[in-house]
């Protein structure tokens, strides 16, 4: 799936359009990166080759970063095994721990290179 997906961005998604969404003003890209990490993450193997193409285009590593966190802590079948072992409050809790944790990751990642 991931792979379809990077071939599909790559050939209908424009290069600058990325490259506008995720690496000109690289705070608004962490924070769309960690947003769309959210439904779009399908597995790690399948996410690589689509976040190597975003990262071809210009897509900057503190995004791709935040991706790569959002996604896995955000899967549907995490989100419910989350939810009903902590309840709803803290379930509330927990995804807004792990936006602001991506969030601050990828601001870093992209302080640092």
């Amino acid at each position: 799936m991931g792979i379809a997906l990077s071939a599909i961005f790559q050939r209908y998604v424009p290069a600058d359009f990325v490259t506008s969404l995720f690496g000109e003003n690289k705070a608004f890209g962490v924070l769309m990166a960690a947003t769309i990490g959210v439904p779009l993450y399908a597995c790690g193997g399948g996410t690589i080759p689509l976040l190597q193409a975003w990262i071809y285009d210009g897509m900057s590593l503190g995004s791709a970063a935040a991706f790569m966190i959002t996604g896995p802590a955000t899967k549907i079948t995490n989100l419910g095994a989350v939810k009903s072992v902590l309840g709803a409050g803290r379930f509330v809790l927990y995804l807004g721990f792990v936006m602001c944790f991506s969030l601050i990751t990828g601001l870093v990642v992209n302080v640092i290179i």
